[in-house]
C-alpha cells in the first residue's frame, strides 16, 4: 500500500513538473519564437548582406503566428520587401513531425520591389557567389534523385498554400531605370481550396486587368488555374518586349496538375496545359505575327530516381493536328541519355498544312492538299557513346496532291525566276535564273568535271535521294556534339536551294521546319526536276565576294567559260563553296594553293575516277596546282591568308 502511494506521489510530482514546464513554455512561447527568429535572421543578414526588421512577432497560440511591420533592405540598396501584417495558422500535428503546413492565412500590405539602377540591383544578392560557395562547402555531393527532389518541392508548395485565406493589397514591382512593371492584387481570396483574384498590371503606359481562378487541393495533390483578361481582351505578357524584344498575347491560359506517388520511389504527374488565341511576334522568328488558334498538352510525366519521362500517352493538340510524343532523359554516372520519338499513323494531309501557325510558315500559308500522311521520328543520344546516336525521320504519303499553292508557287524553280542574294540579311543583288540573264549557264554548258566535283563535295547522292540524307544528318549531329558547336549541318543540295530561294535568312528552328516541309513537297511532288535544280544551284551559288554563278566564277578566277575548266580548277572551285568569302585562305603568300589542300584534291580526284570522268592514273597525278589569271589575282597580291582552306572533313 505504501509502495503504491509512493508511486502515485512520484507520478503526480512528475506530472506537475511537466504541467508547469508546458505552462511555462506556453506563456513564454512568443519569447522563444522571437529568440529563434532573431538567430535565423542574424545568420541570413550576415550571409546575404541584408537588414531584416520586424515591429512585432507573436505566437498567438500553439499553432498561430502573427507578424507586423516586416521589412527586408539589402545593404546600400532600395527596400526589397515590406509587409504590414500577416497571421498564419498552422497544422499542429504536422509541426510535431517537422512539416510546415498552412491552414489559414491573413495577409495585408505586402510590397515587393525589384529595382535596378544602372548596374546595381536590390536583388543581386540572390545570385551572389557567397551563396553558391556557402552551399558548395556545407552541402556534400549527393546522388541525384529527381522523384525525391520534385516531391519535396511540391510538398513545400502545398505546405505554404493554405486551404483558406485572404491576401489584400499585394503589390509586386519590377523597375529598371525609367521602365517598370507593376502587379497589383487588391484581394486574393482562398475558400475551401478554391481561389480567385483580380490582377491589375501596369507596364510603363500600358494598363491591363486580368483575372485568375482555380483550385488547390492539398489532400488530392491537385492544382488547377486559369488566367484571362477581363472585357474579352487579350493578355499581353509584360516585361517580354523590354527583355527579349518580343510581343506575346493570348486569350486564355489554363494549367492543371495532379501528383501520384507510386511504388519504388516513382512519381507521376498528370495534367493539362492549354492556350487559346496565342499571338507571338519577334523579328528573329518571323517578320509577321505568329498566330495559334489553340494549343493543348495533356501530359503524363513519370519521374524516377535518375529518369524523367514524358509518357507516350501524352497528347499534343496543335490547331487541327494531334500526336503523341515520347521523351525520356536518364542520367547515368554524370552522363545523359536522351530519347525522343513520334509515331503518327495515317491522317488527312490537310490537317498538317492547315495547322501551321500563321506568320511562321509564310511560304506555305494558304496551301491546300489532299491525300494522307504518316510520320515516324526517332532521336536517341547517349552522351557516353555518341557514336551510337540514332536518327530517323520519315514522312510518308498516300495519294498525296497539292491542290492549291499558298503564298509562294513552290514550282517556280522549274521556269525562269528572279533570285535575290543577301548579305547580313540585306539584299545585295537580284538577277534572273534563265536565258534572259547574260551570265546564265545551262547545265550541259558546264564542264562535267566541275559538275561532278561540286556534287561529290556537297551531295554525292543528289540524283538518288528525295531531298534528305538521314545518315548525313546523323553524322553531322555526332560531330557537332563532339566539338560542342554547330560545325556541320548535313544539308543536301535541295535543302541548300530551298534555304536560298524560298526562305528568309533568320536562323531558327521554325525556319528549319519550313525548309524541311518545302524540300519534301518539291521532291515528293517532283515540282522541279533534279537536273533543273542542279542547274539553278550552280547558277546561284556564291563563289567569292559578290561572285554568283559558275559563269562569273570561271571568269573571276581563270578567265574561262564554265565548259573549259580543267580537273584541278574544278576541284578548287568545289572547295570554296562552303566558305566563298574566304577563298584567299586557300592560298599561300606566293599565290599558290597551300599544301594542306592535297588531301581534299586526292579525295575528290578519287571520286571522279570512280565515276569514270578521269582515269585512275590521272587521279594519282592530280595535285593542288592552279594558275589564277582572272580578277581574283588582284585580291591575292600582297595579302596574307588568314587561315587554311576548309579540309575535306569540313566539307
Amino acid at each position: 500500500m505504501k509502495k503504491n502511494s509512493k508511486q502515485s506521489i512520484l507520478l503526480l510530482s512528475i506530472g506537475g513538473i511537466l504541467f508547469i514546464c508546458l505552462v511555462g513554455v506556453y506563456l513564454s512561447r512568443s519569447i522563444l519564437l522571437r529568440s529563434i527568429a532573431n538567430k535565423r535572421t542574424t545568420h541570413i543578414e550576415q550571409t546575404y548582406g541584408l537588414h531584416i526588421h520586424y515591429e512585432n512577432l507573436e505566437m498567438c497560440s500553439l499553432n498561430e503566428v502573427s507578424i507586423q511591420g516586416l521589412s527586408v533592405v539589402p545593404e546600400q540598396r532600395d527596400t526589397l520587401l515590406t509587409l504590414q501584417t500577416v497571421n498564419v495558422k498552422l497544422t499542429p500535428w504536422k509541426l510535431l513531425k517537422g512539416n510546415f503546413e498552412v491552414r489559414n492565412i491573413r495577409m495585408d500590405g505586402l510590397t515587393i520591389a525589384f529595382i535596378k539602377r544602372d548596374s546595381v540591383a536590390n536583388y543581386d544578392f540572390l545570385f551572389s557567389k557567397r551563396q553558391c560557395q556557402s552551399e558548395a562547402t556545407t552541402k556534400p555531393a549527393t546522388e541525384s534523385n529527381y522523384s525525391h527532389r520534385i516531391d519535396r518541392i511540391l510538398n513545400l508548395i502545398y505546405g505554404f498554400l493554405p486551404e483558406n485565406g485572404q491576401l489584400t493589397q499585394l503589390n509586386i514591382t519590377e523597375r529598371k531605370d525609367n521602365n517598370f512593371v507593376a502587379l497589383s492584387i487588391p484581394a486574393f481570396t482562398i475558400e475551401d481550396n478554391r481561389f480567385q483574384s483580380a490582377i491589375k498590371i501596369k507596364e510603363d503606359t500600358l494598363t491591363q486587368q486580368w483575372k485568375a481562378t482555380g483550385e488547390l487541393n492539398r489532400k488530392a495533390r491537385m492544382l488547377k488555374t486559369e488566367l484571362f483578361a477581363t472585357g474579352k481582351k487579350k493578355i499581353s505578357l509584360p516585361y517580354i518586349n523590354r527583355r527579349f524584344g518580343a510581343e506575346v498575347t493570348f486569350d486564355t491560359l489554363y494549367y492543371s496538375m495532379t501528383e501520384e506517388n507510386l511504388a519504388n520511389n516513382q512519381l507521376r504527374l498528370n495534367g493539362k496545359a492549354r492556350v487559346s488565341g496565342l499571338d507571338i511576334f519577334h523579328k528573329a522568328l518571323s517578320p509577321e505575327v505568329i498566330h495559334l488558334d489553340r494549343g493543348q498538352l495533356t501530359y503524363q510525366m513519370n519521374i524516377g530516381n535518375h529518369t524523367l519521362e514524358l509518357d507516350s500517352t501524352t497528347t499534343v493538340l496543335f490547331n487541327k493536328i494531334q500526336f503523341h510524343p515520347y521523351l525520356r532523359a536518364e542520367k547515368k554516372e554524370a552522363q545523359w541519355h536522351f530519347t525522343a520519338a513520334i509515331d503518327k499513323s495515317w491522317f488527312p494531309a490537310d490537317d498538317l498544312f492547315g495547322s501551321l501557325p500563321k506568320g511562321l510558315f509564310s511560304n506555305l500559308e494558304g496551301i491546300k492538299t489532299r491525300g494522307e500522311l504518316a510520320y515516324h521520328f526517332l532521336l536517341d543520344i547517349d552522351f557516353a557513346q555518341l557514336d551510337s546516336l540514332r536518327f530517323e525521320s520519315e514522312l510518308k504519303e498516300k495519294d498525296f496532291r497539292i491542290m492549291e499553292y499558298g503564298a509562294t508557287p513552290l514550282s517556280k524553280m522549274s521556269e525562269e525566276f528572279t533570285y535575290t542574294a543577301y548579305e547580313n540579311g540585306m539584299p545585295v543583288r537580284s538577277f534572273p535564273i534563265g536565258p534572259s540573264w547574260e551570265h546564265f549557264t545551262p547545265l550541259d554548258s558546264i564542264s562535267p568535271l566541275l559538275r561532278m566535283s561540286v556534287m561529290q563535295s556537297e551531295d554525292g547522292a543528289f540524283f538518288y535521294h528525295k531531298g534528305f540524307l538521314p545518315d548525313a544528318i546523323r553524322e553531322a549531329l555526332i560531330y557537332d556534339l563532339q566539338v560542342k558547336r554547330f560545325a556541320r549541318g548535313g544539308s543536301t543540295i535541295t535543302m541548300q536551294l530551298v534555304k536560298n530561294v524560298f526562305l528568309n535568312r533568320n536562323k531558327n528552328f521554325a525556319r528549319k521546319l519550313e525548309e524541311a516541309l518545302i524540300v519534301w513537297l518539291i521532291e515528293t511532288e517532283r515540282l522541279t526536276s533534279k537536273e533543273r535544280m542542279y542547274e539553278v544551284y550552280l547558277n546561284i551559288a556564291e563563289w567569292g565576294p559578290l561572285i554568283y554563278g559558275i559563269r562569273e566564277a570561271s571568269a573571276y578566277y581563270f578567265n574561262k567559260r564554265p565548259s573549259q575548266l580543267t580537273t584541278e580548277e574544278s576541284i578548287f572551285l568545289a572547295s570554296i563553296i562552303p566558305k566563298p568569302k574566304h577563298f584567299r585562305n586557300s592560298f599561300a603568300e606566293n599565290g599558290q594553293l597551300k599544301k594542306n589542300m592535297e588531301g581534299y584534291y586526292k579525295l575528290i580526284a578519287g571520286r571522279l575516277a570512280q565515276k569514270g570522268l578521269i582515269s585512275e592514273i590521272e587521279a594519282d597525278t592530280i595535285r593542288p596546282d592552279i594558275q589564277v589569271t582572272g580578277d581574283a589575282l588582284n585580291s591575292l597580291v600582297g595579302d596574307t591568308p588568314e587561315s587554311s582552306s576548309p579540309t575535306a572533313e569540313e566539307q
